[in-house]
């Protein structure tokens, strides 16, 4: 226990070096408190059709409704109040990016390591599969899918892994490879210990440190692809509002002038893929030094 405490502690010694991760780390911490706890510190529940009103549409910041109310950041073309919006929206669009990189995480390290473990036609066929995706623009792989599976949160999160899983694969084979040819992997078989047993008890544990990394940075990929698909009109509907279909929503008012309504949200998004970038690039410098600029 005391070694797991040293660890730990050098750990976040190491990566509070970085001030400038440590401030992406809290920054997304809180955009996590946000999307967690929308409902309750919300001004007000954007999407209840009983306190959304037609005439407080497209209202600019720091004006009042109807009621009295005070629009930090104005309202939409709906009457929504847009900081309520955003909450919500980082909501949505946090829980498809997050929910979609983990399925993808165990789906592509099982397939990674199994092919590394394994090798043979079995390792040349999951590694042509991986090859044949990557080739493939991530942006258009989900369009497709999309296109046929039609809108909605599940059909999303299942585009979105099947868009990112072989980065993870790739990942996890060539990590897997090294770990293979180590001492303790022979001693495991030589204690005839099942393949199951070493592969995800032995192997997995070392592979994980270049997974996170590649887990940070393809969740915020995946956050961006969601609100480019929901920007287009074919990610999530109307019903499940994410901060890509917030943009898309205001994108017709821009020549109006009432810019607020897709800008705000577009900042919410930017806030939150380049915090969590900053984050997954220094853990990658820590667990890599040979990467440190």
């Amino acid at each position: 226990m005391s070694n797991e405490k040293t660890g730990l502690s050098k750990f976040w010694s190491e990566f509070t070096e970085n001030k400038i991760a440590l401030i992406s780390l809290l920054i997304f911490l809180f955009i996590v408190f946000v999307a967690i706890f929308a409902p309750i510190i919300s001004p007000t529940d954007p999407y209840d059709l009983s306190k959304v009103s037609i005439m407080d549409s497209r209202l600019p910041p720091l004006s009042e409704n109807f009621a009295g109310q005070t629009f930090l950041l104005g309202s939409d073309g709906a009457g929504r109040d847009m900081l309520s919006a955003i909450f919500y929206g980082l909501r949505v669009s946090l829980g498809v990016g997050v929910m979609s990189g983990i399925f993808a995480l165990i789906i592509g390290t099982f397939f990674g390591i199994s092919a590394a473990f394994f090798g043979g036609k079995y390792e040349t066929f999951i590694m042509r599969v991986v090859d044949i995706q990557l080739s493939f623009p991530s942006i258009l792989m989900a369009l497709i899918i999309l296109a046929a599976f039609g809108k909605g949160v599940e059909k999303t999160i299942i585009a979105l892994v099947l868009v990112q899983w072989a980065y993870y694969a790739r990942t996890a084979r060539a990590t897997a490879l090294v770990e293979r040819s180590k001492e303790y992997v022979e001693a495991a078989h030589c204690l005839a210990l099942g393949n199951k047993k070493i592969m995800f008890k032995h192997i997995l544990p070392n592979c994980m440190p270049p997974l996170i990394v590649v887990g940070t940075l393809q969740t915020a990929h995946a956050i961006s692809l969601e609100a480019t698909l929901s920007f287009l009109g074919l990610g999530l509907p109307i019903t499940e509002p994410s901060l890509g279909l917030l943009i898309g929503n205001g994108f017709e008012y821009m020549h109006t002038g009432d810019f607020w309504i897709s800008i705000f949200p577009g900042v919410a998004l930017l806030i939150t893929i380049v915090s969590i970038n900053l984050v997954g690039d220094h853990l990658r410098d820590m667990f890599n030094p040979r990467l440190k600029r």
